[in-house]
């Protein structure tokens, strides 16, 4: 199912493992990480017993509505441009069953494991707040299928980012229906079935929907939230890693850690800058390599080492903007309409005297593709400052005399890293042209949806940046660790930076002869996004004391 998300084969410490507790979902305290648990480390989840009161007097709401006979949309009215169409009350519920089959219209490759079981802790989150008017089984069946590893063939495009994310979120909840496809873990690994067989496997039978159901399923933003919830952690590893890239960099070129000085950045107080110039004071503090050159003839390094605490910072802050809008998004009902008690809303909505229906927008992913799109221009140049420093460590017409041409002896006969730095070149020119999704739209639905999100394209263009920055960092990573054979063997490194050097060479050799690169770019990205980097750093310089692995 699809691709992986951060890599593997980086080494482990069973430090890192998680607790086994399960994730409540309460729909209000839903985080990042949490979702990460569900995601990659298979962390069960369960639901609060007020989140099931919630659901249940939600239900009931609607039940009213139906025995009132008002057409109220999204109950019994057709959808989007036949939203005046009024459907029988006998007819009602095959309405739901046809909305889910008729909007599984996906296209493209089938969404990795992680991304659909992300896509289903975050809609369960969003249906448990209690104003989507679906039954409790429907929530249970949707928690069973996530702790019993049932995992619809969900197709990636086709979503809009309004009206939710329509085309993948009907193909995961075809399995509801015992129709469509999952793929079930066993002991034996993963065994694709039909949708009733995969049900049949996690002691489920398939669910006949009722009013309401099947467009409070499908119409949210949890594609997009989901993916941003895993982009967001992913995100955060490299922006870590390429400080501690950028440090190593700057000790093995004999550059100056001046420009991080807490002076210096107190006049221009930007948060993400601020603790990035921090972060790398920490990594260095006591480099007899740092000290050796402190007072060479040099007055200025280049822009890539002495503008790295402002580059590196303003991406830190565009990434926390981000994850400020992700846990808003993970504990809101992004479904259209939504249930409220009558006495909680103005007296115009539809429904009863009971209840009222509010048909609204916050299915719309506005609020998300924006902020996704300027992360993608962020990390973008996160990643070109991070390869204009491997250039610096690799160009002979650029290093110091102590650093051979391409990192290598021998060069001429040897290429060195050469080539490594055409590869982060090309990945950043790639990440150059993403991050224009929200701009866009395209008109649906007769016109009645005639502005459009399109944010889980944008989420599919920040990961795919992320991925892209994560390897430019492994290159960089590689050359600052090639590098530094060639430094003074009686200077020792700071603590940060020579745990970067050591946890690099517990996966790459040093470069004595010239051999393939890829397998080696591959392995130290893994380290990156496998947390292996943060941690080690972590442990030999701290936490800053403010509890953040900056």
């Amino acid at each position: 199912m699809g691709e992986p998300g951060s890599g593997a084969g980086a080494p482990t410490d069973d430090a890192d493992v998680e607790s086994d507790d399960p994730v409540v979902l309460d729909g209000d305290s839903l985080t990042v990480e949490a979702v990460v648990r569900v995601a990659r480390e298979d962390a069960t989840v369960a639901v609060a017993d007020a989140a099931r009161e919630a659901v249940r007097d939600s239900r009931e709401r609607i039940e009213d509505i139906l025995d009132s006979d008002e057409a109220v949309y999204g109950v019994n009215t057709g959808f989007g441009e036949l939203v005046d169409e009024s459907i029988p009350k006998e007819r009602v519920d095959e309405l739901q069953t046809n909305l889910v089959r008729s909007h599984a219209a996906g296209a493209e490759r089938e969404l990795a494991r992680e991304e659909v079981r992300a896509l289903l802790v975050t809609r369960i989150n969003a249906l448990v707040k209690g104003y989507s008017g679906i039954r409790e089984v429907v929530v249970d069946h949707l928690v069973t299928m996530l702790d019993e590893g049932v995992h619809p063939v969900v197709r990636s495009r086709g979503s809009l980012g309004a009206s939710g994310d329509l085309a993948p979120l009907a193909h995961a909840m075809l399995v509801l229906l015992g129709e469509g496809e999952a793929v079930v873990d066993s002991d034996a690994g993963s065994e694709r079935l039909p949708g009733d067989e995969a049900l049949a496997r996690a002691g489920l039978e398939p669910l006949t929907l009722r009013a309401k159901e099947g467009l409070a399923l499908i119409n949210g933003t949890q594609l997009t939230v989901g993916l941003a919830a895993l982009a967001v952690h992913d995100a955060e590893r490299v922006l870590h890693a390429v400080d501690v890239a950028g440090a190593l960099t700057t000790e093995v070129t004999m550059g100056t850690t001046a420009s991080c000085d807490p002076a210096l950045h107190d006049l221009r107080p930007h948060s993400g800058q601020r603790r990035v110039a921090a972060h790398v004071k920490r990594l260095t503090a006591g480099s007899e390599i740092v000290e050796s050159h402190r007072n060479c003839d040099r007055v200025q390094d280049a822009y890539s080492l002495r503008c790295l605490p402002q580059v590196h910072g303003a991406a830190r802050d565009a990434v926390s903007h981000l994850r400020d809008a992700v846990e808003v998004e993970l504990n809101s009902a992004t479904d259209n309409p939504l249930v409220f008690p009558r006495d909680a809303v103005d007296d115009r909505a539809s429904g009863t005297d009971a209840a009222a229906v509010i048909s609204g927008g916050n299915f719309h992913g506005a609020p998300l593709a924006h902020r996704f799109d300027y992360a993608v221009a962020a990390l973008t140049d996160l990643a070109a400052i991070s390869e204009r420093r491997v250039d610096r460590l690799t160009n002979p017409n650029l290093q110091e005399d102590h650093l051979p041409p391409f990192l290598t002896p021998e060069s001429g006969v040897r290429s060195g890293y050469m080539i490594p730095q055409y590869t982060a070149a090309s990945l950043v020119n790639e990440c150059r042209s993403e991050g224009r999704a929200a701009t866009d739209n395209t008109p649906v639905s007769g016109g009645q949806e005639d502005h459009v999100s399109m944010s889980a394209t944008a989420a599919y263009a920040f990961r795919r940046t992320v991925r892209r920055a994560r390897k430019v960092v492994a290159v960089e990573l590689l050359c600052g660790a090639q590098a530094a054979e060639f430094v003074d063997d009686d200077l020792a490194h700071g603590p940060g930076t020579g745990a970067a050097y050591a946890v690099v060479r517990e996966v790459v050799p040093a470069l004595d002869a010239d051999r393939p690169h890829d397998a080696d770019m591959d392995a130290v990205a893994s380290l990156v996004g496998e947390g292996v980097v943060e941690k080690r750093v972590r442990d030999a310089v701290g936490d800053g004391g403010d509890g953040e692995p900056n």
